[in-house]
């Protein structure tokens, strides 16, 4: 390569990256226009979470996850247990979980706390969708379970929330989604799996499911949601513990 070659290298270089980041500065700036700002924003990669989410949320809001026949339920799903499970998960499941609650609370006319027996009196459905985790593993699966807008109905939930904060009772499991994935048809709180009641390596007694975002959002043994409009006094203000560990807010797929 010629001196002259690896100038205009160079030179060409530059001009793609700061047209690459005129192009994320507008987009953000269009994005706060229309408060699509997702809580990770800050940092060296919240242009792009913000542009990630923005788009996805201008283009895909009312978009379904793939739903697959029940022939290509995975024969051996990977559970991805938890190896080191609570004290207190340990004695609701002794106990095979009479005692465990389902609190909602925060912005919400009639907060409650409900029974899985609660959850399944509810209008309840299927559907068999993926699970995709970041690692690199995937597997099909049917879910069975109350769609969390059933929930949030019941509770009353305020027109001002703009995001459901949902728990874990493994104190460090946290997560939190936009209304537009709260209310989507296929965010399930799920009870059930594959014909049967939900196994405990896969979230029993209560998950949430959200299949049009990786694994991660779908948090495990489900014990509290909480309506909210903002995200800033929940953990460290990044929107869930995925990003607190170097991992995105939003994981839309």
């Amino acid at each position: 390569m010629t001196q002259i070659s690896r100038r205009k290298l160079l030179t060409g270089g530059i001009v793609v990256a700061a047209a690459g980041v005129s192009g994320l500065a507008a987009a953000n700036r269009i994005a706060r226009r229309y408060g699509l700002i997702p809580p990770d924003s800050g940092g060296i990669y919240g242009p792009g979470e913000t542009l990630t989410y923005a788009a996805q949320r201008l283009i895909t809001t009312h978009s379904l996850a793939r739903e697959f026949p029940r022939s290509m339920i995975s024969k051996t799903p990977f559970a991805n247990e938890v190896a080191t499970p609570s004290d207190e998960f340990k004695r609701h499941q002794a106990a095979n979980f009479i005692d465990w609650r389902l609190t909602v609370d925060g912005m919400v006319t009639n907060p409650v706390s409900l029974s899985i027996s609660d959850i399944k009196a509810m209008p309840f459905r299927n559907q068999v969708t993926e699970v995709v985790c970041e690692e690199g593993w995937s597997y099909v699966a049917e879910w069975i379970g109350t769609p969390l807008h059933e929930v949030l109905h019941a509770a009353e939930i305020l027109p001002q929330a703009r995001y459901v904060v949902y728990r874990s009772i493994e104190p460090d499991w946290w997560d939190s989604i936009d209304m537009a994935d709260a209310l989507h048809p296929q965010t399930f709180i799920t009870w059930g799996m594959n014909d049967g009641d939900l196994p405990v390596g896969f979230g029993g007694p209560l998950r949430m499911r959200v299949p049009r975002q990786l694994g991660y959002k779908s948090v495990k043994y489900l014990v509290h949601l909480t309506a909210a409009d903002s995200l800033k006094h929940f953990g460290k203000g990044l929107g869930s513990s995925a990003p607190e560990g170097g991992y995105a807010w939003y994981a839309g797929i």
